[in-house]
């Protein structure tokens, strides 16, 4: 690749920029550099900087993304302005995502998506937890557990907390909501977070509540399980009536699924849940079509939201958002960006990790992506768009 700087080779919109270590360089630099001056060679923000290159450009374990580095170091040290033509080796990369304030980490690339425009604007928030499987001692079952709180339209984690493993989310759901903005969202979880405590606080803030439930709250699931039930449901006067509902089909994956929704507000003055506004029953059934099997499952669930607030569409639409965080997040960071498959022994190294790769999910999204392999192989042979990508300074629009 020709050595040109960077600054050379971008084509500046009409709108105007400014292009300098600046965007997520200067973000960067807000972090406390903790090391001593002595034998230190590269400043914090450059070693973050390189790995958020890096790995939206297809790296992601230390040593890859050192010697990602090395084999660029003259495009790099150009474009980056740098004095030495040198690229920190991978024990320095280890060293620093193992000591870095992984919350003011978080806090620096949150602030730094918003100058680009990444931030949630649709009402629904996702939350759900995930084990780092490579935190995870040989032989042991518990590793470093992370709760996030997801904008599953923007691809966009809103927050993010450690917790001590999966049963203790309940805990932790209270604090990570606490530090959002709930007014006029939509809390989709599943049924470990149905909760009457969380409910009321997430409308005490504004906010609403969509639960799946299962046997942690047994007489609610059993109630529900019985209202729908019943013979479509029967009037004291005896006049039949059916409940609102939707049937939505699709075809992917070699497999035809079917989900039907319906609602009811019939529980409402029975079961003892704060502001329950309707309760639903979803049913999937997949047909396999290589051999035609069947296999069906049914969910219950709850949320303040009245019918006139919230159809049976709509509520399906809340569910598949939360269903959607696994292939939007979870699956991304495990199977591209090889999280689970990175080693870590450092619980803080993990958690560091886990916060760039919420970063770059975000990132390849908001620039427009759909395939995050097909764009980190785009921007690996294009390391100046990646640069632009990540140190524009936007101008006025």
């Amino acid at each position: 690749m020709e050595c040109t700087t960077v600054r050379d080779r971008l084509r500046v919109p009409r709108k105007g920029c400014v292009f300098d270590l600046g965007g997520l360089y200067a973000a960067l630099e807000e972090l406390v550099d903790w090391r001593k001056a002595r034998g230190k060679r590269y400043p914090l923000a450059l070693v973050l900087l390189l790995v958020v290159l890096a790995k939206l450009c297809g790296q992601d374990h230390p040593s890859g993304i050192a010697d990602w580095a090395q084999a660029r170091v003259h495009l790099l040290v150009s474009a980056l302005h740098l004095r030495y033509p040198r690229m920190p080796c991978h024990n320095t990369y280890r060293r620093i995502l193992r000591n870095v304030d992984v919350s003011a980490l978080q806090r620096v690339l949150d602030r730094f998506l918003r100058t680009r425009g990444a931030v949630n604007r649709s009402i629904v928030i996702a939350m759900d937890g995930k084990t780092l499987r490579g935190t995870v001692p040989v032989g042991q079952t518990q590793g470093v557990h992370l709760l996030a709180a997801f904008a599953p339209h923007e691809r966009l984690v809103l927050m993010q907390v450690a917790v001590d493993g999966k049963e203790n989310e309940i805990t932790a759901a209270p604090e990570l909501l606490g530090c959002l903005d709930l007014g006029g969202k939509v809390i989709v979880a599943d049924a470990m977070h149905c909760q009457r405590e969380l409910s009321i606080q997430i409308v005490a803030a504004g906010g609403h509540y969509v639960w799946l439930t299962k046997d942690n709250q047994p007489r609610t699931r059993q109630a529900i399980a019985d209202l729908f039930e019943l013979p479509r449901c029967v009037l004291a006067h005896e006049q039949a009536t059916a409940f609102p509902s939707v049937t939505k089909t699709d075809k992917d994956h070699g497999r035809l699924e079917e989900r039907t929704l319906v609602a009811s507000d019939w529980l409402n003055g029975y079961l003892d849940w704060p502001h329950l506004g309707q309760v639903f029953r979803i049913e999937r059934r997949f047909t396999y079509l290589k051999d035609g099997s069947i296999h069906s499952e049914v969910v219950y669930g709850l949320t303040d939201l009245r019918p006139e607030d919230a159809s049976p569409d709509q509520l399906l639409s809340y569910v598949r958002d939360y269903w959607g965080i696994e292939n939007k997040l979870h699956y991304p960071r495990d199977k591209t960006l090889h999280e689970d498959g990175t080693r870590m022994t450092c619980a803080n190294q993990a958690q560091a990790m886990a916060a760039i790769n919420n970063l770059i999910i975000a990132l390849i999204a908001h620039a427009g992506w759909s395939n995050l392999p097909k764009a980190r192989r785009y921007y690996d042979g294009n390391v100046d768009v990646a640069l632009d990508l990540i140190l524009r300074i936007p101008g006025p629009t």
